[in-house]
């Protein structure tokens, strides 16, 4: 047994240990006729790098993944990384660019294999990022999204969709991202509020119509008035008094001459602008929706930019010549389409300005009234997205969500936490067709082949194609499929599928997927969906949801607000340990996560308490136990220790079975620093029997395998410093908490503790000199009371420095007096303290915390400073006013100790 060092260095262990469980296959022992417990990782991007999401993510999946291994299953947690079509694409075009190169001088081919040189070279950095964090994953299987098994179970995906009429072709409206020329995904799109304008301007009537006030003319108001060179409509509300009698007639669009109809629709709101809306179903998702229920068919609606977001000529060729080829927006100093239309409606007459009037009460007029726009943004291009009316590839989502959402209802799977579910059927029953298609060079290209007249087959490859075509020359698709559509078999495609493998036979379904609740549409749910059709079965039996790891200040991390927090940073500072136990400590269901750097501090500081811990046993002798059986203990101290450790073991399982993470950290947290370090070690001191000697090591070792999960590295370097072990901690067995709770012993200990903690307290409060020895009288202590007293004697008397111990009255004079259970016990203080002195000083005290209190109670009982102030000074002043009013209480209660 090596002795150990006064201190431990986290970044040694770490490195050292996790280097020695993956070369030794310890993260997936075989294990053939053990029971399966299989978890998927989210694939993070292969350009990505660790983040604090990633952290908390992470370390909930390694400490149950590590709390199964150690219950003796067959743990399996499968990791890979996902090709990151645009996002890869990108990181190296990039490249390219900083070196005056681009895409468009290679092939197709040439670029991807220029990709693949790119993931051979810096890919997947955030994989070695995972390891310092801890991550226990199967490493040895590690999969790609793009590696070739995988491919073929997308392509396989594809066509079974196809043939089972779940994918088809259409025209509708994406989110375009001008910059990568492709759809984007909801998730890829940001919303950010911007500086922007409500332009009004008037629209004629056709054939003499007028409205009931007499005006010849429709004033619409829109934020983007470069689309009305496509306007299709105007939308007015069916009850709008104003408008009523001309629903159903025409009007004209005053640049292109368009004629075209009013319509009724409850999209547009009287109270919002003139409750008349321009409707451009081409260039907004809104407007497509009152399109359709306008009559529209989709290969009907005018598109009027193309792929760069510059004015093309619509399919009614009305759009004047001079607007074409403009760029949607000012670009490059030069005016875009919305300065010119809006130039030419104001020249035309048909601008209604915008009037309000300055600080001497003249009126000024604009061209439009500022507004703040919630406008969508590429997140990755940093490019106004533009919905964009364009032929994509769609899976039927709608149908594919029937047998999840039943799945959910039965209960084959468990959403925690359940409120979860809510938002869960709330999307599934209004889910959109899935735009599937990307029209990027990196991906899964697409399998499907298009002849001379636009007819499409689908099929596993050209040949297949080809036989479906007869003898027509075909063209394949050039676009690759959407990021997540590959990600959504991570389940079963990770298991070898579509080959029946006995991999997949074994693990599939999965135990559990746990999840940020952000991707619960893009990734989980789709994965339900892909699961239950190709599957027949339930991807995961649980789906664990967790929160968002914000700011201190309970704001969302941004690099624009510079709160972002690094992990890897924490790791060098305090260690992986410190912050996996962090991340575990503050995971409450339902809530997010408050980022506490000294809360990471501090359990850095538990670690260290755990190895003075280690230290003290090894210097009295303690060693590793030889059994996984509690040894037979007759001393009450070490049958309370046996029976906090068997509590502790029950509380751990029970949280982890409910997926409670801060409840099993504050179980195993609370055990460790409390009961063992603080009493169990200070109530054995000079003490060490053997008997103690056997409980206290046996007590420490299942303090390390219960806290392996969350702090894997100090606990298997203290499993082998503390003596010779036959395997490693990480595939140690989990404590069984089969022993009786002898609950004698707990309570004699538990009222042990609770005296002397409060003959501590009366010490510290009345200002007792640390050294002086006090006797103790004992009143009205029944039969069992005394006979702790007798047999904690000399634990008391060490513990609470105490002198001597009698029982009846106590001698006249000022003294402390403390109550615990049926007794009171009394410190004589006469001659140790000036009492008259203590209690002046006590009774200013509490006036002073009393008049604290009441002020700050004052101030949170004013509904103006809680309602005005900042949310930050009204949490402070809740925090201040506890903090004094259990001030007070403790200082009258040392006053009234006094008499």
């Amino acid at each position: 047994m090596t002795e150990l060092p006064k201190t431990f260095d986290p970044a040694d262990i770490e490195s050292r240990w996790y280097a020695h469980w993956e070369e030794k296959g310890l993260f997936r022992p075989e294990r053939p006729d053990a029971t399966p417990f299989t978890i998927v990782n989210p694939p993070p991007n292969v350009t990505g790098s660790l983040h604090i999401g990633h952290a908390l993510d992470n370390t909930l999946q390694d400490i149950v993944i590590r709390y199964e291994r150690l219950r003796g299953k067959d743990a399996l947690w499968v990791v890979g990384t996902d090709h990151a079509g645009i996002a890869t694409q990108m990181v190296v075009e990039r490249q390219m660019e900083a070196r005056q190169d681009k895409r468009s001088n290679y092939t197709r081919e040439q670029f991807v294999e220029k990709v693949w040189e790119w993931k051979a070279e810096s890919g997947g950095a955030i994989t070695g990022q995972l390891r310092r964090l801890g991550c226990s994953m199967d490493w040895a299987n590690e999969r790609f999204t793009m590696d070739e098994g995988f491919s073929k179970a997308v392509v396989k995906t594809f066509v079974e969709l196809h043939k089972r009429g779940l994918l088809y072709r259409n025209k509708r409206l994406v989110n375009w991202d001008p910059h990568f020329r492709s759809a984007i995904s909801d998730l890829e799109v940001e919303t950010v509020e911007t500086k922007g304008g409500f332009w009004r301007f008037r629209y004629p009537l056709a054939d003499g119509v007028t409205l009931a006030d007499g005006s010849d003319h429709i004033v619409v108001a829109t934020t983007r008035p470069e689309t009305m060179l496509a306007d299709m409509a105007i939308a007015v509300h069916p009850e709008d008094e104003r408008y009523k009698a001309v629903i159903g007639k025409d009007i004209l669009q005053p640049i292109t001459g368009r004629r075209f109809a009013i319509v009724a629709d409850e999209h547009a709101d009287p109270a919002l602008g003139t409750g008349a809306v321009k409707i451009t179903p081409g260039h907004d998702f809104n407007d497509f929706d009152v399109g359709k229920r306008a009559g529209f068919k989709a290969g009907e609606m005018l598109n009027m930019f193309d792929a760069d977001a510059n004015v093309v000529q619509t399919a009614d060729g009305l759009i004047p010549d001079r607007f074409l080829g403009l760029h949607r927006f000012k670009k490059d100093g030069v005016d875009g389409a919305r300065e010119a239309v809006v130039a030419e409606m104001k020249a035309l007459g048909f601008l209604v300005p915008h009037v309000t009037k300055n600080k001497e009460g003249e009126e000024v007029s604009a061209d439009f009234e500022p507004r703040t726009i919630q406008t969508p943004f590429g997140d990755r291009s940093n490019v106004v997205i533009e919905p964009w009316l364009t032929d994509q590839w769609y899976v039927d989502a709608e149908k594919l969500a029937i047998a999840p959402m039943q799945a959910v209802r039965d209960g084959a799977i468990e959403i925690v936490p359940k409120t979860w579910e809510k938002t869960f059927f709330n999307w599934m029953e209004n889910i959109q067709p899935w735009c599937v298609s990307r029209q990027l060079w990196w991906g899964h290209q697409i399998p499907a082949w298009f002849d001379e007249d636009g007819n499409s087959y689908v099929a596993e490859s050209e040949a297949e194609a080809q036989a479906l075509a007869g003898n027509k020359v075909l063209t394949r698709d050039p676009d690759v499929l959407d990021t997540w559509f590959s990600s959504a078999l991570w389940p079963f495609g990770t298991l070898g599928w579509p080959e029946p493998t006995e991999k997949l036979s074994r693990h599939y379904p999965n135990d559990l997927l746990i999840s940020g609740f952000d991707i619960l549409f893009f990734w989980d749910a789709r994965m339900a969906m892909q699961g239950m059709e190709f599957m027949g079965a339930v991807p995961w039996k649980k789906l664990y949801l967790h929160g968002l790891v914000r700011a201190a200040d309970g704001q969302k991390m941004s690099k624009s607000k510079g709160n972002v927090v690094d992990p890897l940073g924490l790791i060098d500072k305090f260690g992986a340990d410190a912050l996996r136990f962090f991340m575990a400590a503050m995971e409450s269901q339902g809530r997010d996560v408050k980022m506490d750097e000294k809360r990471v501090e501090g359990y850095r500081n538990f670690a260290t308490k755990l190895w003075n811990a280690a230290r003290f046993l090894q210097s009295n002798g303690v060693t590793a136990s030889t059994s996984h059986e509690a040894p037979h203990a007759t001393l009450p101290v070490n049958r309370w220790i046996i029976a906090e450790t068997v509590a502790t073991v029950q509380a751990i399982d029970t949280a982890m079975t409910e997926l409670r993470f801060d409840a099993a950290a504050n179980a195993i947290y609370h055990f460790v620093w409390d009961q063992f370090c603080d009493w169990y070690i200070e109530l054995t001191k000079g003490a060490m029997d053997d008997e103690t000697k056997a409980v206290a090591g046996w007590a420490f070792d299942q303090i390390l395998v219960m806290l392996h999960p969350f702090m894997p590295f100090i606990t298997e370097e203290l499993w082998h410093l503390t003596g010779d072990r036959a395997n490693e901690l990480i595939v140690a067995q989990w404590p069984q908490a089969l022993a009786a709770v002898d609950s004698d012993a707990q309570a004699e200990i538990d009222w042990l503790i609770r005296l002397v903690s409060a003959i501590r307290t009366a010490r510290t409060e009345l200002n007792v000199p640390p050294g002086a020895k006090l006797p103790m009288v004992v009143r009205d202590a029944a039969e069992g009371t005394q006979r702790r007293l007798d047999r904690q004697g000399v634990a008391l008397a060490r513990l609470g420095r105490v002198e001597s111990l009698t029982f009846g009255e106590p001698p006249a004079g000022g003294a402390a007096q403390i109550v615990v259970d049926e007794a009171t016990f009394i410190l004589p203080l006469e001659g140790v303290i000036d009492i008259a002195a203590e209690k002046t000083r006590l009774a200013k005290a509490l006036a002073a915390a009393e008049k604290e209190r009441d002020g700050l109670g004052g101030r949170l009982s004013n509904p103006s400073f809680v309602e005005k102030a900042k949310p930050e000074a009204v949490a402070k002043a809740r925090e201040d006013h506890a903090e004094k009013t259990a001030e007070a209480e403790r200082l009258k209660a040392a006053l009234d100790r006094l008499g």
